[in-house]
């Protein structure tokens, strides 16, 4: 059995936008060896966020602990049991990757593109890092 979770940073919160829509802001943010970038729309009523606050993004293929694949009978489970209980909030989505080459730098990215029912993230940085998150549904845990 492969390991369920993907990939996890500590990102930085460079600048938010809350122009577009009511109650939706567009979160910058920057990890703390500055390779990777995201932007991510969150309900800023429900996840409230400040420039300059530290993020801890985790990609997950199941939310359950052993690795076990999720099954509608495992989101009645309670919250312990799953990699829910140390994260303050999560999404379900699908997910889309491109590789591209970043020509200043030279370097081989990879681009990931999750749509979680119209709130999207957009992830970009080394191949070697985000190369796991290439599957078609992933589950996202954001805690401040």
């Amino acid at each position: 059995m492969s390991d369920p979770l993907l990939f996890e940073d500590t990102f930085t919160i460079t600048a938010i936008n809350a122009q577009k829509y009511d109650r939706v802001s567009r979160l910058t943010c920057t990890s703390n060896d500055a390779s990777l970038t995201f932007t991510l729309d969150v309900n800023s009523e429900l996840y409230p966020c400040a420039v300059g606050e530290s993020l801890s993004l985790a990609i997950a293929s199941t939310l359950s602990l052993d690795g076990k694949e999720d099954t509608r009978a495992s989101w009645r489970k309670s919250a312990w049991a799953t990699r829910l209980s140390p994260m303050t909030t999560t999404m379900f989505a699908t997910a889309r990757f491109t590789v591209s080459r970043r020509v200043p730098l030279r370097i081989l990215c990879e681009a990931v593109f999750v749509s979680f029912g119209g709130l999207l993230l957009y992830l970009e940085g080394p191949y070697k890092k985000l190369a796991p998150l290439r599957i078609d549904h992933v589950y996202l845990l954001l805690k401040k």
